[in-house]
């Protein structure tokens, strides 16, 4: 009996407390673990957002940027408002209905006329900011700098629009041929025959409603 009451009492206080103990100490330990666990998933979490809040801005900036540039090279040329171009003249440009404008390309000592090219804004902004002309390809549907393939460089002296601002004149030191058939020029071959004229010995007319130099625009000098 007082085996048995031991063994009893033994296994309450050994047993049954015991297991109790462990038990408590699981849960608790538990609970521990889990908020140990919260806690580092929030920590994680804290640490990753703003990594991934600074990638998707940058991500965002960088199309942004790109959007506003004109940076994609095919799709089209940019259209007014869609490049860096300086707004002042951007506004005095007159766009064809592809948003493009005539540029001549002239050889800034000796006044040879070049070639004819295109340009959107962006183009005209890269030709104004890096030196060296860049034109819209019609054909190709993208932008490209005179001589990056050919090694035939037209590195910019002076760029001016014409009063009307459909046309734009860019002087240049050609590097080589202009012409991609490789004529110095795209106006060596094919001259047309056209009858002549010689100014009047007497000297210049006095301008007229017809007189030549007469812009499209306005009334004629006087």
């Amino acid at each position: 009996m007082s085996s048995e009451a031991g063994e009893s009492t033994r296994a309450g206080d050994s047993i049954v407390p015991g297991e109790s103990i462990v038990a408590g100490d699981s849960a608790g330990l538990g609970q521990s673990a889990a908020l140990a666990e919260s806690a580092a998933l929030a920590e994680s979490a804290v640490s990753v957002e703003p990594t991934r809040f600074a990638q998707s801005a940058g991500l965002a900036e960088s199309a942004g940027l790109a959007e506003s540039a004109g940076l994609a090279e095919s799709g089209g040329p940019a259209g007014p408002g869609q490049s860096v171009l300086d707004p002042a003249i951007a506004a005095r440009l007159k766009r064809d209905p592809a948003g493009l404008v005539a540029a001549i390309a002239q050889q800034y000592d000796t006044g040879e006329v070049l070639m004819l090219g295109w340009m959107d804004d962006e183009a005209l902004r890269r030709t104004l900011t890096t030196g060296r002309c860049t034109y819209w390809s019609r054909s190709r549907q993208e932008y490209w700098v005179k001589g990056d393939t050919s090694g035939h460089q037209q590195w910019v002296k002076s760029v001016a629009l014409d009063c009307d601002g459909d046309a734009i004149l860019v002087k240049v030191d050609q590097v080589g041929a202009a012409c991609h058939t490789g004529d110095r020029t795209c106006f060596d071959t094919a001259v047309l025959d056209a009858v002549t004229g010689d100014r009047a010995a007497t000297g210049d007319r006095a301008a007229t409603g017809d007189d030549i130099g007469r812009c499209d625009h306005g009334p004629p000098p006087v």
